[in-house]
C-alpha cells in the first residue's frame, strides 16, 4: 500500500509540474505580446533568389541580445524542421507544422553564427542566427541549425543587393557578424 501511495504522489507531482510549466509559458506569451506585435507577412513576390534553400531545424527566436529569452508569442517558440532561403526582398523561413516567417531585407541587422540560441547549445558555429527588427521596433534573434553547415559562409558573407532591389536605401543588410563580432 505504501508503494501505491508513493506512485500516486509522484504522478500528482508530475502533473502539477507540467501544469505550472504550461501556466508559465502562457504568462511569458502574455508579457511579450505587446513588444512582439504582428509579424511581417510573406509578400506575393519575394525577389531574386540570392542564397539557395537549405534545410535544418528552426531552433527558436529570442529577444535580443539575450540568447536564452525565448519568445513564446504565437508559434515562434516551438522548434520545427524548416527550409530557409534568401531573396533580394528578404529571408523566408518555411517551417513544418508552423507558420512561415518572413524577414524583410530592410529589417535585417546582422547575420552570424553562434554556438547556441534559445536553450539549444551546439558546437562552435553550430547555429545560424539572424538578428532583425520587428515592425514593433523590438530586435529579435532567429536561429536555424542547418543540416549542412558548409552553407553558413554563404549566409554570413555580405551581399551586394543594392542593384537587386527597387529601393536602394533599404537594400543594406546591416552589419554582418560572426560569433558575435564584426566580420
Amino acid at each position: 500500500m505504501e508503494r501505491v501511495l508513493w506512485v500516486v504522489g509522484l504522478v500528482i507531482f508530475w502533473v502539477a509540474m507540467i501544469g505550472l510549466m504550461f501556466i508559465g509559458w502562457r504568462g511569458r506569451a502574455r508579457r511579450q505580446k505587446d513588444s512582439i506585435g504582428e509579424l511581417p507577412t510573406v509578400p506575393a513576390t519575394l525577389g531574386e533568389l540570392l542564397v539557395l534553400p537549405t534545410t535544418g531545424l528552426y531552433v527558436g527566436s529570442t529577444i535580443a541580445p539575450s540568447w536564452q529569452d525565448r519568445i513564446a508569442v504565437g508559434d515562434l517558440g516551438f522548434r520545427s524542421t524548416c527550409e530557409i532561403s534568401r531573396y533580394s526582398g528578404g529571408i523566408l523561413l518555411e517551417r513544418t507544422g508552423a507558420s512561415a516567417i518572413w524577414i524583410p531585407q530592410k529589417s535585417i541587422r546582422a547575420i552570424r553564427t553562434e554556438n547556441g540560441l534559445a536553450g539549444k547549445v551546439m558546437s562552435k558555429d553550430g547555429v545560424l542566427v539572424i538578428r532583425w527588427e520587428l515592425p514593433s521596433g523590438t530586435e529579435i534573434d532567429t536561429g536555424v541549425r542547418g543540416d549542412d553547415k558548409l552553407v553558413y559562409p554563404d549566409w554570413v558573407k555580405p551581399l551586394d543587393v543594392s542593384n537587386k532591389t527597387n529601393n536602394n536605401e533599404d537594400a543594406s543588410s546591416g552589419e554582418i557578424e560572426q560569433n558575435g563580432k564584426n566580420a
